[in-house]
């Protein structure tokens, strides 16, 4: 499957014995990762396309989606950006902006600062819900989950930290089978 590289964007390409390696510059930044050798890349017209080097090879079949699927993510990173929502639930449980982090109060004894890493911009729209802004899809989830696990979802209760829009299972607890 092609993959369209939109307007202002722009993608650089050097082949050297350890894969390939691919610059992709957009209005929203740069991105560059090295590419297994197992895959070879062409660009014609505004479109990318991934090709395996060799069709017998299972190996090569699986760094084939691979490849493309992290190249995809790139250019959509670089022109559009990616953004994780995380909606807190509890009773006291909230989120304060301090500085580039945020600072979480979710039933701890203490509070927890959380720094995002180079490249992530944390923002508390609310003091119950949180939005992990990036270029790098990797890197957005990863710090999301990162945040996510600072107090996960209670099976019980429901209280704890968890994406927009994530159902979470409720366990009946002790009483739900005396009738």
């Amino acid at each position: 499957m092609p993959i369209p590289v939109p307007g202002g964007v722009q993608v650089t390409m050097a082949d050297d014995p350890q894969g390939t390696t691919i610059a992709v510059k957009g209005p929203r930044g740069e991105l560059t990762r090295r590419f297994h050798p197992a895959v070879r890349f062409e660009q014609n017209d505004g479109v990318i396309t991934v090709h395996r080097k060799d069709e017998n090879n299972r190996a090569s079949g699986a760094f084939h989606g691979l490849s493309r699927a992290l190249l995809a993510n790139m250019v959509t990173g670089v022109s559009e950006g990616y953004r994780r929502t995380l909606e807190i639930q509890g009773a006291g449980y909230r989120a304060q902006q301090s500085g580039p982090g945020i600072t979480l109060s979710v039933g701890y004894s203490h509070t927890v600062d959380v720094q995002p890493p180079e490249g992530i911009t944390l923002e508390a729209e609310t003091n119950t819900r949180l939005h992990v802004d990036g270029i790098d899809k990797e890197l957005v989830g990863q710090t999301a989950a990162k945040i996510r696990a600072v107090r996960k979802p209670g099976v019980y209760t429901g209280k704890g930290i968890r994406y927009q829009g994530e159902q979470v299972r409720r366990k009946a607890g002790k009483g739900a089978g005396r009738r």
